[in-house]
Order: structure tokens, then sequence, then C-alpha cells
């Protein structure tokens, strides 16, 4: 009311102020922002990569030089006759099959390492000792011990990817802040509980770096597994595309296997932010 003349003073109405964004909104917006500008740049640097590869092929005064156009042509060629996708079936089953085996050994065993000490005790120095020697030289015992056939194959992939997310996981266990473990304890948390309350969620986005590296050293060590007599696959079409200087089969074999790599390491990614979205990020 008006203090001099005792009516009610009409007050207008307010736009109503929009509520600030909260914070997991903005992550997710920033995000969104984000990947747009890096859309763009992986357009960008894919284009001057290819205009790069093209200009030096041009200007490298080698017949044998494969130029994107025969590049694909001989991919194109590959798809319509059939030879392609044999050989990428071939090879995506034996990286998976070699991925998804020693990730799930090597996730236990690396929660083992880090929170037993008898345990790391134990395996630490086998697995610093394998993670230097590189597979290839490990394939005439592979061939002595389980021949030639697939279990092989998968074998060496298996090994590389199990050293690659084992230490990974081992370090995300060694690294969970102590006064985590140490405010759960005094709340009367027993050890089950902070493992799984405390422990496995300080050490996922560890996890997911170590299996992100794991899936590289997968295709990686796929060309070296399939020397073993291997009679489909990326790595054995490449081989013998050399023996025949058939370079543009090479860089086929490079474009599918760097392709395949690319969307399975995205997927990835995707999960990880699904289980890690509590994780602040820049």
């Amino acid at each position: 009311m008006s203090p001099s003349s005792g009516k009610p003073v009409l007050q207008r109405d307010r736009p109503e102020t929009p509520a600030a964004p909260t914070p997991p909104a903005r992550q997710r917006r920033a995000r969104r922002d984000r990947s747009g500008s890096l859309a763009w740049m992986y357009v960008a640097t894919f284009v001057l990569g290819i205009a790069a590869w093209w200009i030096l092929a041009e200007v490298t005064d080698n017949t044998l030089a494969p130029k994107p156009p025969d590049v694909v042509a001989s991919l194109w060629n590959g798809l319509r006759e059939g030879w392609l996708i044999d050989h990428t079936v071939a090879s995506l089953g034996r990286v998976s099959a070699g991925f998804l085996l020693g990730v799930v050994l090597a996730i236990p065993a690396g929660f083992l390492m880090g929170w037993y000490k008898l345990a790391r005790g134990m395996f630490e120095p086998w697995v610093q000792f394998f993670r230097t020697v590189p597979p290839l030289a490990l394939i005439p015992l592979v061939i002595v011990f389980l021949g030639i056939g697939e279990s092989a194959k998968i074998f060496v992939i298996f090994l590389a990817a199990f050293l690659s997310c084992v230490i990974a996981t081992f370090q995300g266990v060694r690294n969970v802040d102590l006064t985590y473990i140490n405010a759960a304890r005094v709340l009367g948390a027993g050890d089950g509980t902070i493992f799984a309350r405390v422990v496995i969620p300080a050490s996922t986005p560890y996890i997911f770096v170590g299996m992100r590296v794991a899936l590289g050293s997968s295709w990686a060590t796929l060309v070296a597994a399939e020397l073993l007599a291997a009679p489909t696959g990326l790595g054995r079409m490449m081989q013998s595309a050399q023996q025949f200087l058939q370079t543009d089969r090479i860089v086929v074999g490079i474009v599918m296997i760097g392709v395949l790599g690319f969307a399975m390491d995205r997927l990835l990614l995707v999960v990880e932010r699904r289980l890690t979205s509590w994780q602040e990020v820049r």
C-alpha cells in the first residue's frame, strides 16, 4: 500500500528469469560444442591429409606410389568382388576375440595387483617382463606350443591387449586417494564395500584408458598375428600385396584397419562417458 494515500500499489508483472542451467547441463552443452568443433577439425585434417598424399604421389617419380583414385578403385573392387569383406570379417573376429579376452582377464588381474601386495609381488615382474617383449618375437614359441591355427593368432592379440590393460587397471587402483578409503573405514565400511563403492568407481577412468590402449595394441599386433599361416585377414592381404607390389591394396588394408580401429575407439569413448558422467573433465 502507498504510505501517503493508503491505496495498494499495483506492481507490474516481472518476467520470470530463466533458471541457470545446472552444472551437468552446462557440461553436456560444453561437450556438444566441443564435439561439433572437433567434427569440423576432423573433416578439415582429413581433407588436408588426402591432398598432401595426392600431391606427394604426383611429385614422386615412382609408378608404384599409390594415388587416392587408385586406392578408391581397389577398395570398390574389393567390396564388389567380396574379397575385402572376407578379409575384414576375419581380422575383425580375431581382434575382437583377442581384445575381449585380454580385457576380461586384465581387469581382475589389475585389481588384484593393486589391492593385494602378495598378488603384486607374484604377477608384476612377469607383466613388466613380457610388456617389453614385442609380440613378433614370441611367434616362434607360439607356433611350437599352439600350432598355426586360430588359437595361436588370437593368443598373440590377447597378449598385447592384456599387457596394456592390466597396467592401466593396476595404476588406477594404486592412484585411489587414501582419504576416500580412510573416510569409508571411519564410516564403518568393510573391505568389500570399499572396493565396490570407492575403488572400482575411482579406477574406471584408468580402466577405459587401458582398454583404448589395448584396442590399439590389438590392431597393431594383427599383422604379426596373421603371419601364422592365416588364409584370410587384412594382414594376410597386405603381405600378399607386398609380394606382388600391389601398393594400392596395401593402402586399402591400412585404411580398413585405421577406420575399424577408430570406430571401435569412438564406441569405447561413448561407453566411458556413460559410466563416468560424474567425472569433471576439461
